[in-house]
């Protein structure tokens, strides 16, 4: 079968594969939805390298992350060879809808981008801090320390957005002018990170290792690094219910009705064509890091 995508009519081999099996969710119903979402999909993947988060038997199979562009992959898709330790990798660009369409029949379930242009790799212009709380967590804590780090990315001029990660967090993403390089940038993310969970030691850690944890919410700042990502907005996750990575207006979260999975596959465009993309222009609202 074909889906059309702009102005390609995109085959999608084995449209009936079954993704999500407790959801009756197939390869072409997630191809449609990419389809349907690229228009406020494709400015947050727009020029960003990609890595695919590919599931060929379901998402109760095994997964496995894909970076390197496949030799069978079309010529129309764009792409970027950036370098890597030992050599260089050649990325996949999601730049429009047909690639997101694309990639679905590919059994891609989850786009993963970074935080950086492909033109200007070692310099991020989006800061990610990723609230990742423990199992069992109460979400208004989440949705509490996703506000503090919101207030503090003001204090330091910067804007913050949110969004719901369709796991189990919160994402909290600032727009940055390019200038400082990711060593630079992780520190800068990482030092901010650092002293909210000093403030409050009981509840926020900035702790890698689990075993000494000594708080729920650990607050990730390592997606600000050369090579790395984190899922894209409108994306989806390999869970059960296919639940969406969902951009926010801040001020949802005051809602003590907000989930982190709360929109999936069947229900996010219903939410778009009611309100748009709350992050749409989030590019103009780059401000630059200051020490």
């Amino acid at each position: 079968m074909k889906v059309r995508a702009g102005r390609r009519a995109v085959e999608i081999t084995h449209p009936d594969k079954v993704l999500f099996p407790r959801d009756g969710i197939d390869k072409a119903q997630l191809a449609r939805y990419h389809a349907d979402v690229a228009a406020v999909m494709v400015p947050h993947t727009r020029d960003r390298p990609a890595a695919m988060h590919v599931f060929p038997g379901g998402i109760d199979g095994r997964g496995h992350y894909a970076k390197n562009v496949q030799s069978h992959f079309p010529d129309w898709i764009h792409r970027a060879t950036l370098p890597k330790r030992g050599g260089t990798i050649t990325h996949v660009l999601a730049d429009d809808a047909a690639t997101l369409v694309y990639l679905a029949g590919q059994n891609t379930i989850t786009v993963h981008v970074w935080p950086a242009r492909a033109a200007d790799p070692r310099q991020p212009d989006r800061l990610i801090f990723d609230l990742d709380p423990e199992r069992g967590t109460d979400f208004a804590d989440v949705r509490e320390a996703a506000r503090d780090v919101g207030d503090a990315l003001r204090e330091a001029g910067l804007v913050p957005y949110a969004m719901t990660s369709g796991s189990r967090g919160i994402h909290v993403v600032a727009p940055v002018r390019p200038g400082p390089e990711f060593p630079a940038a992780f520190r800068w993310a990482k030092g901010l990170a650092d002293r909210l969970a000093a403030r409050q030691p009981g509840r926020l850690t900035t702790e890698f290792y689990k075993d000494r944890r000594a708080a729920p919410i650990f607050v990730d700042t390592r997606r600000n690094a050369y090579a790395q990502h984190a899922v894209a907005p409108y994306s989806v996750r390999p869970r059960d219910g296919a639940p969406v990575a969902t951009p926010l207006r801040w001020e949802e979260l005051e809602d003590p009705g907000l989930r982190p999975d709360g929109w999936t596959v069947r229900t996010v465009l219903d939410r778009v064509r009611r309100a748009g993309d709350p992050w749409k222009g989030i590019d103009r609202r780059r401000r630059s890091v200051r020490p």
